[in-house]
């Protein structure tokens, strides 16, 4: 009988911090072991010590605080991160979101021609394929330290018989000054969605593996409740919170 192959380092670390929280040893809030400690404990490097916590932030066992390290996930524990949902019109005209961060591209946005998918479709009340503009950017706040993947769609026949009609709108938000100019009083409406990140999304925003991300699509309406055009947001949803003023 071949003999049994020894569980990886980063198995033992996951195991033993696995024991210790399910017996009480350390209690739902409180902090685990620095990554030092545990890597001098175990004998191996911090990447491998991140591997094993990695499984317990899969399991949902463990949440990483940025600048504060690793604690047993609790019931009651708040986020690090609250952010303010919704968007407000300024004096000029130009909306600005509600969180006051000032986001910014890694790369400016270019419009693109795409096909209404399904599921977007419905939102928008667009026929399945019909011709989008869409902008894509990877965007950051407080000093690269906040990521987001934000895109924007704007159907074609949203700008029929417009100066958009043969040239790109721009990208939300300066989207809903320009909507406003051509004449529309324009309300919202967000859907939150919670999905494990595909493999592109996960390297753009620096997730570790088993961090979901927030979905939010905010659909911008007319006053006949007609959707003008819709914007997605992709945000890491491991230590964060989103606020809503009703």
């Amino acid at each position: 009988m071949p003999p049994e192959k020894a569980q990886a380092k980063y198995r033992q670390i996951a195991e033993h911090l696995r024991r210790g929280i399910l017996d009480g040893t350390y209690p739902a809030g409180q902090p685990l072991p620095s990554e030092e400690v545990l890597a001098k404990q175990f004998g191996v490097t911090r990447p491998t010590v991140r591997q094993g916590i990695a499984e317990l932030r899969a399991a949902g066992l463990v949440e990483v605080m940025m600048g504060r390290g690793m604690f047993v996930r609790s019931p009651h524990s708040r986020p690090s991160l609250t952010r303010p949902r919704g968007l407000r019109r300024e004096p000029d005209g130009h909306y600005v979101e509600a969180d006051g961060l000032r986001w910014e591209n890694a790369e400016e946005p270019v419009a693109t021609r795409t096909d209404a998918p399904l599921a977007l479709a419905d939102l928008l009340r667009v026929p399945p394929g019909e011709p989008l503009y869409t902008y894509d950017a990877l965007q950051t706040a407080d000093r690269g330290r906040l990521r987001q993947l934000h895109r924007t769609y704007v159907p074609f026949s949203v700008l029929l018989d417009t100066k958009y009609e043969e040239q790109a709108p721009p990208p939300a938000p300066h989207l809903y000054a320009a909507l406003a100019e051509l004449g529309h009083e324009l309300h919202f409406t967000e859907y939150v969605r919670t999905r494990m990140p595909l493999p592109d999304q996960a390297q753009a925003l620096r997730l570790p593996d088993g961090v979901p991300l927030l979905q939010i699509l905010r659909v911008a309406l007319n006053a006949a409740d007609k959707p003008l055009a819709l914007e997605e947001f992709h945000v890491p949803g491991d230590d964060l919170e989103l606020s809503y003023a009703l």
